[in-house]
């Protein structure tokens, strides 16, 4: 049976983010490499990824060549780094792209940036966007637990599974993304 993962913020090609963000590699090559081989370490060829947005830079045969690289259908929300055409992104590796947050299974809001939620109408957002600041709360204490950041830096530069994500709510062990 097929999984369910999430990632975002991968920014492929972009040596500036190791720097700017403290990334554990020394050039962009490496980093590529890395996280493409902790990336197809967990997803199986049939499982689903939906990546939140800042997939890479660079030109379409450079993004085309990362996302056949890597295992199970993608599908993305992009980012404001994602400088293409959502229609484009189909043509690149992805089997669906748009540039506006959805809900999943009618409880979640996927988006590349924090989204306001305003009546609690979904259980919570699951987004990206926000690299090195642990956002796993809303704006104010008030909307706590409503935000999960899967920015890569986050969630140790691997997608996390939507099981995963569903024992931090339950408030099960989350062990395995926490920090050494």
């Amino acid at each position: 049976m097929s999984k369910i993962w999430f990632i975002s913020d991968t920014h492929f090609y972009h040596t500036n983010i190791i720097k700017y963000c403290n990334r554990p590699f020394k050039d962009a090559e490496e980093m590529n490499y890395k996280i493409i081989q902790n990336w197809n370490s967990v997803v199986q060829h049939d499982d689903i990824v939906y990546h939140l947005g800042d997939f890479a830079l660079g030109n379409k045969e450079k993004i085309k060549n990362i996302a056949y690289q890597l295992n199970g259908r993608k599908f993305l929300i992009c980012g404001n780094h994602d400088a293409f055409r959502a229609t484009e992104y189909m043509e690149l590796g992805f089997e669906w792209a748009t540039r506006h947050p959805m809900i999943y299974n009618n409880y979640m809001i996927l988006s590349h940036e924090p989204v306001f939620l305003e009546h609690n109408s979904c259980r919570c957002n699951i987004h990206g966007h926000l690299h090195i600041n642990n956002y796993r709360s809303g704006p104010d204490d008030t909307k706590k637990n409503l935000y999960f950041n899967v920015s890569i830096e986050q969630i140790k530069y691997k997608p996390i599974s939507l099981n995963e994500i569903e024992k931090f709510y339950a408030g099960e062990s989350f062990k395995d993304y926490k920090e050494d």
